[in-house]
């Protein structure tokens, strides 16, 4: 029989378990490896279980307002055979791709424009702040009245929402360039447009590139709503006619679809502020 002294115990306690003993990095080494890359997907994995058996429990009691994920999973591979997916998919892209070229464009250029003359920016102070807190889609009476139902329609109000967060977020990089910066540029003697491209620009590209992808999400979130709102085409526009047609299962694809795409797209934009911000010499 071994008899528990008051040694032996102390050795027992000052003895450290594997897991004790490990220093913190041993210890986040040891979930390295898959479970690191399977790691961010358990919660949303976790969800679409939950909401599987949920509706699934809802349709067993006889609801059929919900579909389980499995069921919109086949209807999104049979949108996506027949085609209709992808149709939609590029129809909204690209009006919003160009809704925001149009906004961003001039949004950027009176950014700077404001952002380098304080006395245009007190002239446009009233009017930018008059406009701007009108809702976009409350311009869809309008742009329906002046162009129409179609992509003219849906452009416009895209620009629209885009145009203010870009022009209010350059603006405020602009002016928090480095006087001294523009000091120098004026005793070399650059133009407006020299003094935009080589200064003003390389120094905001950072914010240039928050204010993109503020208006990446707006654009995409304006289009799909007019579509659903107004315009008979695009991603807003199925997910409606799923609705309208007692289908849940195809108006979740394509609710899930287009959240699939606004993260494909807010990857891209990052690994395009890298890219430029490499060629430019800024730190991304």
């Amino acid at each position: 029989m071994i008899r528990h002294t008051p040694r032996l115990r102390a050795l027992r306690v000052a003895s450290p378990t594997p897991l004790q003993g490990a220093t913190p990095a041993a210890r986040r080494s040891r979930f390295r490896g898959v479970p690191g890359i399977v790691r961010p997907f358990v919660l949303p994995l976790a969800l679409l279980a939950l909401f599987e058996w949920y509706a699934r429990r809802a349709a067993a009691l006889g609801s059929d307002a919900l579909a389980p994920p499995s069921a919109a999973a086949k209807a999104f591979v049979g949108a996506a055979m027949d085609g209709s997916l992808w149709q939609a998919t590029g129809f909204t892209l690209g009006t919003a791709a160009l809704g925001l070229l149009i906004g961003a464009g001039l949004g950027v250029g009176l950014g700077i424009a404001l952002g380098l003359s304080r006395r245009a920016a007190r002239l446009s102070f009233l009017s930018i702040e008059v406009f701007r807190p009108v809702p976009s889609v409350a311009l869809i009476p309008l742009a329906m009245l002046m162009f129409g139902f179609g992509v003219r329609m849906e452009l416009s109000i895209v620009a629209f929402a885009t145009f203010w967060p870009m022009l209010v977020l350059v603006q405020s990089a602009v002016q928090q360039v480095e006087p001294r910066l523009l000091e120098v540029s004026r005793v070399l003697g650059l133009s407006a447009r020299e003094r935009a491209w080589k200064i003003v620009l390389p120094a905001i590209v950072p914010r240039l590139f928050v204010a993109l992808r503020l208006g990446v999400a707006v654009a995409l979130v304006v289009a799909v709503t007019v579509e659903i709102a107004a315009n008979p085409n695009g991603m807003g526009y199925a997910m409606m006619i799923a609705q309208q047609s007692l289908d849940p299962a195809l108006m979740l694809a394509w609710l899930g679809w287009i959240g699939v795409v606004g993260f494909a797209v807010n990857v891209g934009m990052l690994q395009l502020q890298r890219f430029v911000a490499r060629r430019m010499g800024v730190p991304a």
